[in-house]
């Protein structure tokens, strides 16, 4: 199985989506075809955390003041399920393996990967 989730409108996924072949990738745009419980607990089986999946940097993370509350498993899920936005991105999916956010080593091991 190969898929990515990803933010058309984020440069940093677009800039790694064109580095990376994706050939035989299923795509899904998260803004404009939201991410299911199902796809978030497949993700969850291979990072088994849902705040590893979870994107601290977002601007409505500072807004809700997050950092600042003691957020369990089960509210990293909701989160992410309540706003696309809260989904660290992109999110590869190859075989069995889970890449997750856009560091520089996730998309080093990425391309090793896919070689």
């Amino acid at each position: 199985m190969k898929k990515v989730y990803f933010l058309q409108t984020c440069d940093t996924c677009r800039r790694i989506l064109k580095e990376v072949n994706l050939e035989g990738f299923e795509k899904q745009e998260i803004k404009s075809n939201p991410i299911t419980v199902a796809q978030l607990e497949e993700l969850y089986s291979f990072s088994k955390s849902y705040e590893g999946l979870f994107n601290k940097r977002a601007k409505l993370y500072r807004e809700m003041d997050l950092k600042n509350q003691n957020l369990t498993e089960d509210d990293y899920k909701q989160y992410i399920l309540d706003e696309y936005t809260f989904l660290k991105r992109p999110v590869f999916i190859v075989e069995d393996e889970v890449f997750v956010g856009n560091s520089k080593k996730t998309v080093e091991s990425l391309k090793e990967k896919l070689l």
